[in-house]
């Protein structure tokens, strides 16, 4: 069984300030990291080092040849990238607070060039029943899930970052969605007050989802509260894993390839949502996005 992760390749500039930019304000940033990144590689770095067979598809620039590399390095497949010569590749501007908190800024770039023929020849090579991992950091999503449903791979949606864009997409085709608090309530199209009230109870929100789209497996990541799975009937809740916390960027990303990862393995919900835990327990423990993803290794043998 392979994955194929059709998603975004980011170069990240990381700068550590005191706090947050305000509107108005000038600050000076502490220092400057440069890393790889993007929600897509991330997660194909998390996949590769959880030990799943998974392919790579997406765009870059001339600037993002070290991108490569690096999947490479994490044992991720990459003849399904392209090399565009006449636009950068995407990136991202993120700004990391004392408290290891972040906010982003994203340039598409080459992630927003992928083309339909590209599409094809990607999901060509790919059989039924193997996954297909999405973000919303690329285009053409509705022509990638289209050809995936087609082809009777399972896709996994995680609809970050959020926007109307995901509302105009073949939902009914997902298998798996992997989201937040905040993406669960716009995916819902909750009001403000709502969304406040819906927050602070993730299995209604859950609950909710799993009527909206009674055809997909749903896993709630509820931040400090852990997570939680609805499966038909099944309802899984897994609690965080405590580590001292550095940098929260890739953790989302993190649990996500480990998750479905475990599924790919034959592992139950329950025990792939305690893997993907751990794993993301690690990566808040360290610095930049794909640099902090663990292999399984060192999860394995990480004693929390």
């Amino acid at each position: 069984m392979k994955v194929l992760n059709f998603g975004s390749l980011n170069i990240d500039y990381v700068y550590s300030l005191d706090h947050f930019v305000q509107k108005g304000e000038t600050i000076s940033s502490e220092r400057l990291d440069i890393f790889s990144g993007g929600k897509g590689l991330n997660q194909s770095v998390a996949l590769g080092r959880a030990g799943a067979e998974v392919y790579h598809a997406g765009a870059i620039g001339q600037d993002g040849e070290f991108l490569i590399e690096l999947l490479c390095e994490a044992g991720v497949r990459t003849e399904f990238v392209r090399r565009l010569e006449s636009v950068r590749t995407g990136n991202a501007i993120i700004q990391r607070d004392k408290a290891g908190d972040n906010c982003i800024i994203l340039y598409g770039g080459a992630n927003q060039n992928i083309e339909r023929t590209q599409v094809d020849e990607t999901i060509g090579f790919f059989e039924a029943g193997d996954y297909i991992v999405l973000q919303n950091e690329i285009n053409e999503m509705a022509y990638i899930m289209e050809k995936a449903h087609e082809k009777g791979m399972k896709i996994v949606l995680n609809p970050s970052p959020m926007d109307e864009k995901i509302l105009a997409l073949p939902l009914s085709f997902v298998d798996l969605f992997i989201l937040n608090e905040i993406e669960a309530c716009q995916l819902l199209g909750l009001s403000g007050e709502e969304r406040r009230d819906a927050a602070s109870r993730g299995e209604e929100l859950l609950r909710k989802l799993s009527e909206r789209f009674p055809q997909a497996m749903i896993v709630l990541t509820l931040g400090e509260m852990g997570s939680v799975c609805m499966d038909g009937q099944e309802t899984v809740k897994q609690p965080i894993y405590k580590t001292r916390t550095v940098d929260t960027t890739a953790a989302g990303d993190t649990f996500t390839g480990y998750f479905v990862s475990g599924l790919m393995r034959g592992l139950s919900v329950k025990e792939s949502m305690d893997l993907a835990s751990r794993a993301a327990a690690i990566t808040v423990s360290g610095l930049g996005a794909a640099p902090s993803i663990p292999a399984l290794v060192q999860v394995m043998e990480r004693e929390f």
